[in-house]
């Protein structure tokens, strides 16, 4: 059976097929850089690079750069590091600002093709010219000064004599276009501000709508793939290419963002968060930015995969925030090691066992994975096991540590709760046991069987961390359907015992907590001997992927 095809790889297909552009394919992925990509850019860059992979063609990586106000180096060194932490190498650089002259000299000669004009009207005055959904537009009273009249005013508005918002120069279209965007939309604003790349050369800066499209023809891009916001703009696109006489012109193809349950991407919205400091930064493991979900200790694996096997379509839709996470699980689960970790510890005296004496028990890193080694784990006389391990009164179906119940901890011994210590608030600080050295693991002893095992850490050999719990940064009004900040998005726990074995290891480093989940070593707090966990994803869920 042929492999199901997307309908832009049947676009492409077709173009190949009919030899529309001399059998190539050519991509691009072309940010502003205003920002840190979300994962939505991420379905992007996997489109973009995808296809050229699939079709043994090149994608390049333009940075849109047309708006200096809202731009800066420091999202354009961010975007580079996320392109290639996906996976991914370009095969041309570029930036909209290197086309600054060719883009002046397409103006001009849609001016002197009587396609562009000079407007002096206000941005509140376009607004009231331009019409409705329903009413059209008026023409602007400078619609029609004369060719001369506006290259003269246009080489003006370039050597800066005018103030910003004072002039801008539109196409001439049609105002009554039942597309609005067709309405003689605005190619050139001025704006005196410094460029991060183009520097002081110049004080009028071409729109995204103008400058997108040529820019792609510039670089002999083939398929120029964007989303369904960019649909009505379509035509645009191909009106500015057409009057510029451009051959083997670029298709745009326009398909559905990527939509997540409780999670916001708009720019404007997570930029106020990174700067009222409700985040920490735009690397915040709680910020849907790559960054952040780098940060968080997602892999490029899980969230490639993500981008792969949502559906790319022109249907709008909602993908369940629950699948990125089964995806992460799925990757990590034969690729991780397996520690052990007490994330609210309440300590364990085994008063049988001698005093000052410990043993190195064997474990295995991985028991899915057998080539990921072993390791020693200390045991001795005073553990911790987690305090929610341990009830005075239990339940009848509770099966983990009770006075007078016996449990194995993992990798250990059988231990019985012998007597229970409280402090004068009546609060249980520590637990005596006794255990039973017939019972290690691994020596095959079947003289009983109970139902509880529990992890734990040496007291003496364990190394101190601080572990942080994650959740949605944002949740859903039930009764207005509108994106609301979660305050409680994040615990952070302090005092957590780990085994020994990760006191050496680098940041960046991930594990999975037996019956926690999978965490991260910070990459970015863990300083000075202090180590921060992230915990990436917990351990299971409810969810239940679809079925292939």
């Amino acid at each position: 059976m042929d492999e199901a095809k997307n309908f832009i790889e049947e676009i492409i297909e077709k173009d190949l097929e009919e030899d529309v552009y001399g059998q190539r394919v050519h991509t691009r992925f072309p940010p502003e850089p205003n920002g840190y990509l979300h994962i939505g850019h991420a379905k992007a860059i996997c489109t973009d690079f995808g296809m050229a992979k699939k079709y043994n063609g090149k994608c390049n990586l333009r940075f849109d750069d047309t708006n200096p106000i809202k731009e800066d180096t420091e999202y354009v060194e961010s975007i580079m590091e996320d392109v290639k932490w996906l996976g991914f190498q370009w095969d041309e650089l570029h930036y909209a600002s290197n086309y600054f002259d060719k883009l002046y000299e397409c103006a001009v000669e849609l001016i002197k093709k009587g396609k562009a004009y000079v407007c002096d009207l206000s941005a509140e005055e376009m607004r009231e010219y331009r019409g409705t959904l329903t009413e059209p537009g008026k023409n602007s009273p400078y619609r029609d000064r004369s060719v001369e009249e506006n290259l003269d005013i246009f080489e003006r508005m370039s050597k800066g004599e005018f103030a910003d918002g004072e002039k801008v120069l539109r196409a001439k279209i049609d105002m009554a276009s039942p597309n609005i965007t067709m309405r003689d939309p605005v190619m050139y604003r001025i704006a005196h501000v410094h460029h991060h790349k183009a520097g002081d050369k110049w004080c009028i800066y071409p729109m995204y709508d103008f400058a997108h499209p040529i820019s792609d023809a510039i670089e002999g891009i083939t398929h120029s793939i964007c989303t369904l916001e960019f649909e009505d703009h379509r035509p645009l696109y191909d009106w500015f290419l057409e009057q510029l006489e451009w051959k083997e012109a670029p298709k745009q193809i326009e398909f559905s963002r990527l939509e997540l349950t409780n999670i916001v991407t708009s720019k404007r919205k997570l930029l106020k968060l990174v700067q009222d400091g409700i985040v920490d930064g735009w690397s915040d493991p709680r910020m849907p930015t790559i960054a952040g979900l780098r940060r968080r200790g997602v892999t490029p694996d899980a969230l490639r995969t993500f981008c792969y096997e949502t559906p790319l379509t022109k249907n709008k839709g909602v993908v369940e925030f629950a699948f990125l996470e089964h995806l992460i699980r799925e990757d990590m689960k034969l690729t991780q090691p397996r520690i052990m970790g007490v994330l609210d510890p309440l300590k364990v005296v085994i008063t049988n066992y001698p005093e000052g004496e410990v043993e190195y028990l064997e474990a295995e890193n991985n028991q899915e994975v057998p080539e990921m080694g072993k390791r020693q784990i200390p045991f001795g006389r005073e553990i911790y096991i987690e305090r929610d391990d341990f009830m005075e009164e239990p339940p009848k179906k509770f099966f983990r540590l009770a006075p007078g119940k016996e449990v194995r901890l993992k990798h250990a011994y059988f231990i019985k709760c012998e007597e229970v210590i409280k402090d004068e608030n009546g609060e249980v600080i520590e637990l005596r046991c006794t255990y039973d050295p017939e019972t290690k693991s691994g020596t095959g002893f079947t003289g009983r069987k109970v139902k509880g095992t529990l992890h734990w850490v040496s007291a003496t050999e364990s190394v101190d961390v601080s572990v942080r719990l994650y959740d949605h940064l944002f949740n859903e009004d039930e009764e207005s359907g509108e994106s609301i900040l979660n305050e409680n998005s994040v615990e952070v726990l302090e005092g957590c015992k780990i085994e020994a074995s990760i006191k050496d290891a680098e940041p960046g480093s991930r594990y999975q907590f037996f019956r926690h989940g999978y965490f991260i070593i910070d990459t970015e707090d863990t300083k000075d001997g202090n180590i921060v966990f992230n915990r990436i994803v917990s351990l299971k869920s409810s969810y239940k992927p679809p079925k292939k």
